[in-house]
């Protein structure tokens, strides 16, 4: 086997298509978003891409079928207000090692290149350590006229986030798509990184579907929004008790200590 192999599913005509890249990463908002944005559309499916540097392993459906890890590309026809195509890749994991991002991620702009695309958005989570009530969008983008053109749809860009650079996916499809002849943006949801985040994925596909001009239904990702909140009311919940001193054996309940003079 190659390192990477990408199987054409279907060939298609494209107009102009843009790129929506969006991988499992911090609270999974891209592969969230990537995934959310491929059912709203709806997407078909274009191609797939296996590769070495994925984990050595392959899924297992409920039915005992197996098939090996992968990357997949999808494509939408525009309509309505829409003018250009869409192109989206989402998929199981990412490359496991540095040598296999740079592989991985040049395959498939190589790929996408042939197909017309010369924009590339990529989406992704921006981990704050704390539960974001209402996640802000912020941005990175490979030309000052997009990051003016990304402000006036709310999008934040910090001299200080992200602190370190965009690492993995998210950035390297924008640091090599420029040497392919294709600019772009990254459009990272702030999110905890303690939980999958559905929020964080929605106020990154409300910005993504005014760039594309297209329109989405958000009332699933919103209940899976409201799951997640219950779920990490309970851990919260559960954690507060855990920290809280015991009463002494014999002694009074825990709720009467205040009362002791």
């Amino acid at each position: 086997m190659e390192d990477v192999v990408i199987r054409t599913l279907e060939k298609v005509p494209l107009h102009e298509p843009i790129l929506v890249e969006g991988l499992p990463g911090v609270g999974n908002v891209g592969k969230l978003a990537a995934d959310y944005l491929k059912e709203q559309l709806p997407a078909k499916p274009l191609a797939t891409v296996y590769s070495k540097f994925f984990p050595p392993q392959v899924y297992v459906s409920e039915e005992g079928i197996i098939r090996l890890v992968s990357n997949d590309l999808y494509y939408w026809k525009a309509g309505g207000k829409a003018e250009r195509d869409v192109l989206i890749l989402g998929g199981d994991y990412q490359g496991i090692s540095p040598e296999g991002q740079y592989e991985i991620t040049e395959r498939v702009l190589d790929y996408c290149r042939g197909l017309g695309v010369k924009e590339v958005y990529t989406l992704a989570g921006f981990a704050q350590g704390k539960v974001v009530e209402q996640p802000r969008v912020l941005g990175a983008a490979t030309l000052p006229a997009r990051v003016e053109a990304l402000k006036k749809l709310g999008v934040v860009f910090s001299r200080n986030d992200p602190g370190g650079g965009l690492i993995g996916a998210s950035g390297l499809f924008l640091g090599l798509g420029r040497l392919y002849g294709m600019e772009g943006a990254c459009l990272m949801g702030e999110t905890s990184g303690y939980f999958v985040d559905p929020r964080s994925a929605e106020a990154v596909l409300k910005v993504l579907s005014r760039v594309l001009h297209v329109e989405i239904d958000f009332t699933a990702l919103e209940s899976k929004a409201q799951e997640i909140d219950r779920i990490a009311q309970k851990i919260h919940e559960a954690e507060q008790r855990s920290a809280e001193p015991s009463a002494p054996s014999g002694g009074p309940p825990r709720e009467d200590l205040g009362y002791i003079g």
